[in-house]
């Protein structure tokens, strides 16, 4: 079954209904790769092909359930099987789906039945109030227990785009705000650019232990300041060379999102560079899907929440003070904008 937006089957004289049919099993996918993860399919089956009764023993999951989702997974070109019956990985879920390796991306996934989903089924209703459901993951009180669970594993998601920008940057010596830092991964992959960059980690009280935890895992805690504080509210000092937004204004709504931007301006010393990471979409809200995608997500879990263009976030930038706002390529689901501190 393909989930894709662009599948159709339809000509202009000939509309069918096979899109819509398989659209409307698209929450299917998530949840499969969900289970597979959970019970362990993709870390068995990374050591070699296995057969069903294999993957079985190694698992402990039932043959039944694992016979199931296995064929479903080759289904969706995640997994191949021989003439034998055994079962192996293909390049993609080998490359991205097998815990432990530096690009797993199921991180997110793992979050899809317990924390998006409950949260989705409501949709609905907020469609018609315009308000998220139980409770908004950009206010401290609910989203502190949300992304303290949430941060660590979506490390790898913006870890090679973090990269990415270390490579971008060239830094030597430098001091860097990581705004939002979450797991810090953006803090993380720039310290490990050069020995002389200092980092300034603000996040919330209650998400602060597990950025502690993660530069420490790569024995980076040293280099590391830590403020606890909401974003709008803490003091962030001065003179930083380079600042950090990743994926933070997508959660905060436009109002607080320009109020940010120049509050970052003034943290930043002459010269200094603001680099943001964000799912973007274009001019015309047509796609990414992703990005749109991504939108109805901050509708159903923000206040104010939302997606928008790098023309967009280009302008905000320009009201705040910055100049040359521009994208350079990411290996993350969008392009990383960065501007610049006349």
């Amino acid at each position: 079954m393909s989930t894709s937006a662009n599948v159709s089957t339809s000509t202009p004289g000939h509309v069918t209904p096979q899109r819509i049919s398989q659209l409307a099993w698209s929450y299917a996918a998530p949840l499969i790769i969900e289970a597979a993860i959970r019970n362990k399919v993709f870390d068995t089956l990374d050591s070699g092909p296995k057969t069903l009764e294999e993957v079985h023993k190694a698992t402990g999951a039932s043959t039944r359930g694992l016979a199931a989702i296995m064929d479903a997974l080759r289904g969706l070109e995640l997994l191949d099987r021989d003439a034998g019956g055994r079962y192996s990985l293909t390049p993609e879920s080998a490359a991205f789906l097998v815990r432990g390796k530096p690009s797993f991306m199921g991180g997110l996934i793992l979050h899809t039945s317990e924390q998006l989903i409950p949260s989705w089924l409501k949709l609905s209703e907020i469609v018609r109030t315009g308000k998220p459901g139980s409770y908004a993951v950009n206010q401290e009180a609910s989203g502190s227990e949300f992304f303290a669970q949430f941060v660590a594993d979506i490390f790898p998601m913006s870890y090679a785009p973090a990269l990415s920008l270390a490579a971008e940057l060239k830094l030597g010596s430098a001091r860097v705000l990581d705004l939002g830092a979450g797991s810090g991964v953006w803090g993380i992959a720039l310290a490990q650019s050069s020995p002389q960059v200092q980092v300034t980690a603000v996040d919330w009280p209650g998400v602060l232990p597990i950025t502690q935890k993660t530069a420490a895992g790569f024995g980076l805690e040293d280099r590391f300041i830590f403020i606890p504080g909401d974003l709008q509210s803490a003091d962030f000092g001065s003179g930083y060379n380079v600042a950090t937004i990743g994926h933070i204004l997508h959660s905060e709504g436009e109002a607080r999102s320009k109020k940010l931007l120049r509050k970052v301006y003034d943290a930043l010393a002459p010269g200094g560079t603001i680099a943001i990471a964000e799912f973007l979409v274009d001019s015309d809200r047509k796609g990414p899907v992703t990005g749109l995608f991504f939108a109805v997500n901050m509708l159903v879990n923000t206040d104010d929440g939302n997606t928008w263009s790098f023309e967009e976030i280009s302008s905000w930038l320009r009201d705040a003070g910055f100049v040359n706002p521009r994208q350079i390529d990411s290996p993350g689901p969008s392009p990383l904008i960065l501007a610049s501190k006349a």
